[in-house]
């Protein structure tokens, strides 16, 4: 069935006309519009639709309007492109299982972890393949509202591998992933993989375990990404220290999928081996408080372990690296995005790298720059509209208003 907005939604969000579910033209009127992080903003500027991507865009004077559009008044609003998160897990209780969910359930699901906070788009780097697969086609056929999923699938690691901080969700939840004992093996998974739909692969360089951290072979690692690159395909490497670092580099992997405050500090020419190297780093900064909390540590340890995680990104930053906004959600239940905002501010990461790194960045990465990450004439109608002006206060980046999919409203602030 086809979900339809309900009437509080509708009344909410000051439409003048028409249905934001199925109108093929819509305008956002009056907004301060950030095109890209690269451009000015338009002041009192809008946004014309139709059939789901940008017919045109500019000061509203220069607009003309259809009049059976759909018209968002703006006003006092900013609107960006439509944001990316490049490390999630579809993994809760909410999303498991999706054969046995309605069709309300999962979308519920997605707004809470993922349209409530603007995403647009989400790149899923480990998961149920055939369940993951199953969201994506039910969001696509309209049946669910959500993000465009990406998704890696299940992911790699060694024999004696699987990392102890999952088994025992693997088993509550009947999970089987084989661990990688051959090249052979690792190849033929990652050609299966891709065929079953994969947009890309990730390993663990490293893996936790109950004596301490495995690493995985170079060897096994340039076999699996050498494969995932022959068919076009990214790779991601979960790491936990220089170890797992070093395999990623020399294997050729795509992106880190973390920082490593348990290990060193990053110095400029480690951050600066690492772009050159052509990597890019989802830095999950909220992952390492939530985490460290675990421990009930003092105050004092926290502020430790997140400083270095936040000089690591600062460091890649600097050295020109490409940050992909990610946040581990699925594996951490914060789906609030406020604190990552926040560290990514301390790192350094001024508003312009911030919000490349949710939007130009990620499209330009995976492939998607000729339609995704930017505001302008062509482009699909993926937006988000915030509650105030994140390159005032990077908080105003989890004030999400609307979020606007291919032309759609797939989420509205009550």
């Amino acid at each position: 069935m086809r979900i339809r907005f309900a009437l509080p939604l509708l009344l909410s969000c000051v439409f003048l006309v028409g249905s934001p579910s199925f109108a093929s033209d819509m305008a956002l009127i009056g907004a301060r519009i950030y095109p890209s992080p690269a451009e000015p903003p338009i002041e009192n500027g809008s946004i014309l639709i139709h059939n789901g991507h940008i017919l045109a865009v500019g000061p509203t004077a220069t607009i003309k309007v259809p009049q059976d559009a759909t018209v968002i008044d703006c006003k006092g609003l900013v609107v960006t492109a439509g944001f990316w998160n490049s490390h999630v897990h579809i993994l809760t209780a909410g999303l498991l299982h999706a054969e046995k969910l309605s069709p309300e359930e999962v979308t519920s699901q997605l707004q809470e972890m993922f349209t409530r906070w603007g995403f647009t788009t989400v790149f899923d780097i480990a998961s149920v393949l055939q369940n993951t697969a199953l969201i994506r086609r039910l969001i696509e056929s309209g049946e669910v509202n959500g993000p465009k999923i990406l998704s890696v699938g299940e992911p790699f690691w060694v024999k004696g591998g699987t990392p102890v901080y999952v088994r025992s969700f693997l088993e509550t939840n009947h999970i089987s992933i084989p661990e990688i004992e051959s090249t052979a093996q690792a190849i033929g998974r990652v050609r299966q993989q891709i065929h079953d739909g994969a947009d890309g692969i990730k390993i663990f360089a490293n893996s936790i375990e109950q004596n301490g951290i495995l690493t995985m072979p170079l060897d096994l690692a340039k076999a699996i990404v050498d494969e995932a690159h022959r068919a076009g395909k990214p790779v991601f490497a979960h790491v936990s220290n220089n170890q797992g670092i070093e395999v990623a580099v020399q294997s050729g992997v795509d992106i880190l999928a973390h920082t490593t405050p348990s290990d060193d500090l990053w110095s400029s020419p480690f951050a600066e081996r690492l772009t050159a190297a052509h990597m890019a780093l989802t830095p999950t900064l909220t992952l390492w408080d939530v985490e460290a909390r675990k421990g009930n540590p003092s105050s004092d340890q926290i502020e430790k372990g997140m400083s270095r995680a936040a000089q690591q990104l600062k460091t890649f930053s600097q050295a020109r690296g490409q940050v992909l906004f990610g946040t581990d959600v699925g594996y951490i239940e914060q789906f609030d995005t406020s604190e990552e905002f926040t560290w990514m501010s301390r790192a350094g990461m001024t508003f312009q790298k911030i919000l490349a790194s949710l939007t130009t960045s990620p499209a330009q990465r995976f492939g998607y720059s000729n339609r995704s990450g930017r505001i302008a004439q062509g482009m699909n109608a993926d937006l988000v509209v915030l509650n105030g002006d994140p390159a005032q206060s990077t908080s105003a980046f989890s004030r999400v208003r609307y979020t606007i999919r291919d032309g759609k409203v797939i989420y509205s602030k009550k």
